[in-house]
């Protein structure tokens, strides 16, 4: 078995309140459970997994629960939905790397050193002289709505050039994973294409997180097709309930039938729907054992959530640490529950802190949740 982040196997029941009983895997080191700073420089931690797309900067307010036009006072927050993932594996314990394009200003610089701190390989990060760091202004409504405003005419993101993306990275990986933000308008467009196109001859999977982002889009039909153009290449493909209703164009996105029918093409290997507290739906398809397939879903896990930000990158994090290591987990439920349940677990915590990098866990703050709530 090759180099693993994943803590252990998980063994209990089915039910969610049955017994947990924690194993420790061979390759667990309980020395590189806690976050630590400057693991850029250090021996690689296992499989590598790049995360392609936008690094940005949030506003937001400093007082909770008010809108952008009644706030008075602003914080800033590091995020960006696949460098919140790489952080997010990083500080699981294992190897990351991003790539994207920020402005040659401090906000770009403060970044870098964001990533660097947090572990992730930030060679592959570049500065653009001709354009600043995407900001973004968020704010959680009272009514528990969120409200952005977006900055970014354009951003240096979307001025990466196919020539100048960190091809050398991609080839060393195991995953790649990526969004749809990159996908909006040229150049950034072409050099995800190109990225997509290295990872595929490399045998990477490819792992897709699409944002739906409409204030950043044309339209709605644009961002649609947009999201859709590269569906069919993903191995690994999350949506959220909210996308799925979007891209269905108003169906049910709990019917399984518009799940297989219209989102799942015939060479995925999982797609999963996350739904938020509730947890995670999976469906998988397996042709190469007798076209044999399953689905299923994962609980959540209740926590006081404070902001939604980044759950789901949170969540996609815990998972990618894991498939790493274990590449042919769709083709066994028993370990990729685990991994969903992991995944919900890193999810759940991220939502108890306010912005996403900020809140993302560490290895054992996720076991403990997991040891809590199954022991409880």
């Amino acid at each position: 078995m090759r180099g693993c982040c994943f803590p252990g196997i998980l063994d209990r029941s089915r039910s969610r309140r049955g017994t947990l009983r924690f194993i420790k895997s061979p390759c667990y080191d309980s020395s590189n459970s806690k976050h630590s700073v400057n693991r850029s420089r250090e021996s690689p931690r296992g499989p590598l997994v790049v995360c392609f797309g936008e690094m940005m900067i949030n506003l937001v307010p400093t007082v909770p629960r008010v809108s952008l036009a009644d706030a008075t006072a602003f914080k800033r927050i590091p995020a960006g939905a696949t460098a919140n993932v790489a952080v997010g594996i990083s500080r699981l314990g294992c190897s990351t790397a991003f790539i994207g394009k920020v402005g040659n200003d401090e906000f770009g610089y403060m970044l870098s050193d964001i990533l660097k701190q947090n572990g992730v390989d930030n060679s592959g990060l570049l500065f653009d002289a001709n354009a600043r760091t995407a900001l973004a202004f968020y704010a959680l409504k009272r009514d528990g709505q969120a409200e952005f405003m977006f900055y970014r005419n354009p951003s240096a993101d979307m001025l990466l050039r196919p020539d100048e993306i960190g091809v050398s990275l991609i080839k060393k990986a195991t995953i790649f994973h990526y969004g749809s933000v990159s996908l909006i308008q040229e150049p950034s467009r072409s050099a995800h294409l190109a990225a997509m196109s290295v990872a595929k001859v490399s045998g990477c999977i490819l792992s897709y997180a699409p944002n739906m982002a409409l204030p950043l889009w044309p339209s709605k039909g644009a961002a649609r097709k947009g999201i859709m153009s590269i569906w069919n290449y993903a191995d690994i493909i999350k949506v959220s309930v909210d996308e799925i209703r979007f891209l269905s164009e108003g169906d049910d996105p709990y019917d399984d039938n518009v799940i297989m029918k219209k989102l799942h093409p015939y060479n995925l290997k999982l797609l999963l729907v996350t739904e938020g507290a509730r947890g995670c739906r999976y469906y998988t398809k397996m042709f190469l054992i007798a076209a044999q397939e399953f689905k299923g879903w994962a609980a959540g896990f209740e926590v006081e959530a404070i902001d939604p930000t980044g759950a789901g990158d949170s969540f996609m994090g815990g998972l990618l640490s894991i498939v790493a290591a274990h590449n042919q987990i769709y083709k066994d439920e028993k370990r990729l529950r685990e991994a969903l349940d992991f995944a919900n677990a890193c999810g759940a915590f991220t939502v108890t802190g306010r912005g996403a990098i900020p809140s993302l866990p560490t290895k054992d703050a996720v076991l403990r949740i997991m040891f809590s709530y199954f022991n409880s």
